[in-house]
């Protein structure tokens, strides 16, 4: 449509003033034009990260779009939409790491891949670049700072446990923690800064809800698993109130075979081989799960802290399943456009947002905050980050598969903890703000 045109619509007598402002309104008819076409290919799906398009087929974009408009945007307000650190890209970085396996004790031995022998060093030296701005690197002291005086819990699996031993090696140019458990369990351990009286723990709890082992056998040789969807792990949920920030995660043990249960009841299961048992989806047992999980930290009573859901880390294995000789390789990040989330990481994901959203209306009802720690698409990015074979020596007599699902330290995995520090920042700044406007309407009262 040409411009120039609209002076021809019957405008009555306030046609002469169009005439003398048509220079104005074709600025504003061409901004217009140039927003709604921009703005989609910005923040498609009113929030959910670009690369996600690269991924959709029709039923997806219509599942996905249904999603966006039922819950919104996993954004709060606009500031935060203008820059999203968690879409971007891997760029060199020579200075990294900033530690190593000889100078932190905190390293998980399968997760250790200089001592183990790993021949190369330069999935080490890369940093994520969101699009658009700069995340900085992690900054020890001020990190340290900012929780003075507070706690912060990691639950969910081994990969939630390697985010921690990430943090207690990036922290550890500042200070080293004590071990303060409350129990030898090393599924328990607690660890506190005594110079910031700052408190770190670990939950392992793979899948967020009660559970236990039927058979360590099992259909897959991995174990079959009893999980009861509807009820609270109480192995975190008694002893999480006290804490700050509590960072929640899960995601590969759902791959394992699982008898479902609601009310005590079986009501499907997700490989299990039993008679008269029906197989569902495993996104059916992912999705209740996390539904309980948050369930359990909107109704604790006393608890006053943020949630942080950190996102689904996929895993890499490649030329095989995990148990059929599959194995991760390679030896460079993917760039964005190498790659994309579909299949059943898509469907992981998407739950996890969903179910996010649910929570954090609910949680606003009574005052809690949630907050996406969405380290999906970096991750995704990242199949050189993992130990594959370098988790023991090679004459060792073990059972263990190529390692595909965790994190060398160093490695990628530092860059959670990036993600975690400027979000916490934000948090800070949020903080300030609303003690302003408080202050701002109390002038306005007077």
């Amino acid at each position: 449509m040409k411009v120039y045109a609209m002076n021809q619509l019957p405008f009555g007598s306030k046609h002469h003033a169009l005439r003398k402002n048509t220079p104005a309104i074709a600025l504003t008819v061409t901004l217009t034009l140039v927003l709604f076409t921009v703005f989609p290919l910005c923040y498609p799906l009113l929030g959910y990260p670009l690369y996600l398009l690269k991924s959709f087929s029709k039923s997806q974009i219509s599942i996905s779009s249904y999603v966006a408009v039922k819950y919104g945007s996993i954004y709060e307000n606009e500031s935060e939409q203008k820059c999203d650190i968690f879409t971007g890209e891997w760029i060199p970085n020579p200075h990294a790491p900033y530690y190593t396996n000889t100078t932190c004790w905190a390293i998980h031995e399968h997760q250790n891949c200089m001592k183990y022998g790993r021949p190369d060093t330069g999935f080490m030296k890369w940093r994520w670049r969101p699009d658009g701005c700069e995340l900085p690197v992690f900054n020890p002291a001020q990190f340290l700072e900012i929780v003075r005086g507070k706690s912060m819990a990691f639950v969910g699996d081994s990969v939630g446990r390697n985010q921690m031993q990430s943090l207690i090696c990036l922290l550890s140019r500042v200070e080293y923690p004590i071990d303060v458990s409350y129990t030898p369990d090393e599924n328990f351990k607690r660890w506190r800064y005594p110079s910031y009286n700052f408190t770190i723990a670990t939950f392992w709890t793979p899948h967020l809800v009660k559970a236990e082992e039927a058979d360590a056998y099992g259909p897959t040789h991995t174990g079959l698993f009893n999980l009861y969807l509807d009820e609270f792990d109480e192995g975190w949920t008694t002893q999480i109130e006290e804490f700050d920030y509590v960072i929640i995660n899960a995601g590969h043990w759902f791959y394992r075979p699982c008898v479902y249960y609601e009310n005590r009841q079986v009501v499907g299961c997700r490989f299990c081989l039993l008679e008269n048992v029906t197989d569902l989806p495993m996104y059916f047992g992912y999705r209740k799960a996390f539904r309980t999980a948050f369930r359990a930290l909107n109704s604790l009573e006393n608890y006053k802290g943020i949630t942080f859901l950190r996102t689904f880390a996929p895993s890499h294995f490649e030329n095989g399943e995990w148990n059929k000789g599959g194995d991760c390789v390679r030896r460079r990040p993917f760039r964005s456009n190498e790659t994309s989330l579909e299949g059943v990481n898509f469907e992981l994901y998407m739950t996890q947002l969903e179910e996010f959203k649910l929570a954090e209306k609910e949680g606003k009802r009574r005052g809690l905050r949630f907050r996406l720690l969405d380290t999906t698409q970096a991750m995704l990015l990242r199949p050189d980050g993992h130990p594959s074979i370098y988790g023991h020596w090679p004459h060792e007599n073990v059972t263990l598969y190529n390692d595909c699902v965790h994190w060398c330290l160093p490695g990628p995995i530092d860059t959670w903890n990036d993600f975690l520090l400027e979000m916490l920042k934000m948090e800070g700044v949020r903080s300030y703000e609303e003690k302003l406007d408080l202050s701002d309407r109390k002038m306005k009262l007077r």
